[in-house]
């Protein structure tokens, strides 16, 4: 069998004739509301209210723009370049090997830590139930929580051996009732109890608009609406990529979003007057712990708690389920691409990236360990995505400069991209700055520790040279240009060492992404072969697929 260069487009044809097939529209579509409907809503709207008052409503607007705008980027590129962990191949096809290998440790941080997330949301929900999982003194897992916690990570990980239409399968099941319950929940409070003096009795906004924009990343919002990228990871598996993958990905966000704004306009409204009277921020209520679920029981909707109550266990664990399965395609392209072992790139009977399963499941143990807050935890997982995300930008534009649209055609264009894809990237830079300086300093002190013990490996290995230094040198610049300014920011809400405003702050992410990503651009492939390659068969399999109809 012919050998495939490091970092071709395609694997070795046996390798590529494994991948199946079977996603269509309506399945993409599920898989990424599937992923976005998860633990957030559960807890988001609580948090988000705490930290912003009734001005929370727009924070879920604003989030919503800003991931959509990340959506349409990744829409283009999804449509372009598909494949398993497509979001590792992007960088690579603009920039090249050595900022791909960066991006996927950003990748593979955002990912891995989402399904050990939910299954623990889902053990802990169920010791409702079942006590036992968790002790009652510290809310921590017990001994036999955290085997019930390896046993439902194990679960996800075999429905995902079983290949991409066992997942979607599964998935489009689940999101029939998880698109039910949030509604009926909606309904349900919006009808039974709804007090307008919540939205203005202590004002719109109590925290200011710095409240409003800071809760963004900091109560779930964030990671609420990340779901939309498992088209984009599934585009490999997907029948009609270039048509479908951009409907799946704008499509989930902006039918997500019209459920969570109207989620927490009913929570605010539900909530009795004087659970809000010591303010905002010291909202309480029995049953707190599980905000929809415990309003419900106050309100004598007993059977819209249980139904809470079921749906906390089924909604994470349909979230982690997926990303289960789309954080082993990202171990997968790692190891296609050349970033990792070659043995990552393997695939079982039923094409599914099995050696990326076992990493999946491995890794994800660790991450049992007590962790301080649910809140925390997904602060983290958003700040995470959203670098790796935030550099879709760079690569559109990239791979514009690279590729011009009037010589190589794509399957989706979006209009006015080089207005958009700089917007998108501020508004990544922005969360990660609103993620605050305690996220940052774990997010690019664990980035900088792998990078240094990768170039060790390549030192050694004697590859050092074949790294593209060229297509990343910007990332050096980038990654401690946001560091210093959250760093610098103000004490509240970044946790800075108040140096600057966080107005000052905000100024100063948006002076750094036009330097950056003018730096980016500039810096990118000069003879993007791969890209180029990919464009064309793109086109092919176009082609073949209007001609099957």
């Amino acid at each position: 069998m012919a050998s495939v260069p490091l970092g071709a487009v395609t694997p070795p044809k046996t390798q590529r004739s494994k991948i199946h097939k079977e996603a269509g529209i309506w399945s993409l579509l599920f898989a990424s509301l599937t992923a976005i409907i998860g633990s957030g809503w559960l807890f988001a709207p609580l948090t988000a209210a705490q930290q912003a008052g009734p001005s929370s409503i727009l924070s879920w607007v604003i989030g919503g723009a800003a991931i959509l705008l990340l959506a349409f980027v990744n829409a283009e590129l999804t449509s372009a370049f598909p494949g398993m962990g497509a979001v590792i191949t992007f960088p690579k096809l603009s920039h090249g090997s050595l900022m791909a290998a960066v991006m996927s440790w950003v990748v593979f941080l955002g990912y891995v830590t989402v399904a050990p997330a939910e299954v623990l949301a889902v053990v802990t929900y169920a010791n409702n139930y079942l006590p036992g999982f968790v002790n009652a003194k510290t809310q921590l897992l017990t001994p036999e929580g955290m085997g019930a916690s390896v046993v439902l990570l194990g679960v996800f990980v075999l429905i995902n051996a079983m290949g991409v239409r066992m997942l979607l399968r599964v998935g489009n099941t689940m999101m029939v009732w998880k698109l039910i319950v949030p509604i009926l929940a909606i309904v349900m409070l919006l009808v039974s109890s709804f007090h307008s003096a919540n939205f203005t009795s202590q004002g719109f906004a109590p925290m200011g608009m710095q409240g409003t924009i800071s809760t963004i990343a900091t109560s779930g919002i964030v990671f609420s609406y990340l779901g939309f990228r498992q088209a984009i990871e599934l585009s490999g598996e997907a029948k009609n990529p270039q048509r479908d993958v951009p409907i799946a990905i704008v499509g989930s966000v902006l039918i997500a979003g019209a459920i969570f704004v109207l989620l927490e306009v009913a929570f605010i409204g539900a909530l009795n007057p004087s659970d809000i009277a010591q303010g905002w921020a010291k909202v309480h209520f029995t049953g707190a712990s599980g905000p929809f679920a415990g309003l419900a029981t106050l309100l004598g909707l007993s059977w819209l708690a249980a139904l809470l109550y079921i749906d906390a266990v089924v909604s994470p664990a349909g979230t982690g389920l997926v990303y289960g399965g789309t954080t082993a395609r990202v171990v997968y392209a790692t190891g296609k691409d050349g970033l990792s072992l070659p043995w990552f790139a393997k695939l079982n009977a039923k094409g599914a990236p099995s050696a990326g399963l076992w990493v999946t499941w491995i890794v994800g143990l660790l991450f049992f360990l007590p962790f301080p807050s649910w809140q925390k935890i997904v602060t983290f997982i958003s700040s995470a995505a959203v670098l790796a995300y935030g550099v879709g930008p760079v690569s559109l534009l990239t791979l514009r400069r690279t590729l011009p649209l009037g010589a190589y055609r794509r399957p989706y264009t979006l209009k006015g991209a080089w207005l958009w894809a700089p917007l998108a990237f501020i508004a990544a830079n922005f969360i990660i700055f609103w993620s605050g300086a305690g996220t940052d300093d774990f997010l690019f002190g664990a980035l900088a520790v792998i990078f240094v013990l990768y170039v060790i490996a390549q030192a050694v290995s004697g590859r050092i040279g074949e790294l593209h230094w060229k297509g990343a040198w910007w990332l050096f610049p980038y990654f401690l240009g946001m560091w210093a300014i959250t760093n610098l920011g103000p004490a509240e809400p970044i946790g800075g060492n108040g140096t600057l405003t966080f107005y000052e702050g905000m100024g100063l992410v948006v002076i750094l992404s036009f330097i950056v990503i003018a730096l980016a651009v500039a810096s990118g492939l000069s003879e993007p072969e791969d890209a180029r390659a990919a464009l064309r068969i793109g086109e092919l399999e176009a082609r073949d697929n209007d001609a099957s109809g």
